[in-house]
């Protein structure tokens, strides 16, 4: 079974390269925002095929959120926002990721918002999270800042509350299921299954405790989600 996993993972592995570089190639021929879009969404898509998973949701996002707080384990969890998501997301990733040759063209067309955890750097995201929301577009963060290797949840950044709090945006978390069971980029591993992604209520950001309460809502839930299978 480890073999055939891994022989997956390799064909993945080898799409994905492939087709990030059609990304690479489609986002410097195009300029429009709306068409970068589609062909995000298309390959979102392609992967669903490629893994050869499913996905299954718990209600959807709101027509108001315009901040979605989302547990991190995978690469999966990206693909599978871009695929259900019905506005463009704009990422909030680590400046680190901008920094990769490849990256930058990934990052750079389709407005990602890179940042780093400085001062100056707070400022850059609220200005750039601004110009976002202005069109139209809904972000996307992974409060804990990295990928969780075990079944907790990692402490969340203090980032995602000041963000929130500053530009006073409807929060909405969403909480995926052990999409690394999936596609595991760590111990190179991919696999059949469903792909169960929970859509939470818009968040009370005026409690002070929000943003500690907001995780311990995900944890729960994926605790109870565990005990299911």
């Amino acid at each position: 079974m480890k073999i055939y996993q891994r022989f997956k993972a390799l064909i993945f592995w080898i799409e994905f390269i492939l087709s990030i570089i059609f990304l690479c190639i489609a986002f410097l021929l195009l300029q429009s925002q709306e068409k970068i879009w589609k062909i995000r969404k298309a390959w979102s898509k392609l992967q669903k095929y490629v893994v050869n998973y499913k996905i299954q949701t718990q209600g959807s996002i709101h027509p108001q959120a315009n901040l979605l707080l989302i547990n991190h384990q995978s690469l999966l969890d990206i693909v599978v926002l871009e695929d259900l998501c019905p506005k463009n997301i704009s990422w909030i990733a680590k400046k680190e990721l901008g920094e990769l040759p490849v990256f930058k063209t990934l990052i750079k067309k389709p407005k990602i918002i890179c940042i780093d955890r400085s001062p100056k750097g707070l400022v850059k995201l609220l200005k750039e999270a601004k110009e976002r929301l202005k069109e139209d577009r809904i972000l996307a963060i992974f409060p804990e800042g990295t990928r969780s290797k075990t079944q907790k949840l990692l402490k969340f950044k203090v980032g995602a509350k000041i963000l929130s709090e500053k530009l006073n945006l409807k929060v909405q978390p969403v909480v995926i299921v052990d999409s690394a069971k999936i596609l595991d980029t760590q111990n190179f591993s991919a696999n059949s299954g469903v792909l169960k992604v929970v859509f939470l209520d818009l968040v009370d950001i005026s409690k002070d405790d929000w943003l500690d309460q907001t995780r311990e809502r995900m944890q729960a839930i994926l605790d109870s989600e565990r005990t299911q299978v």
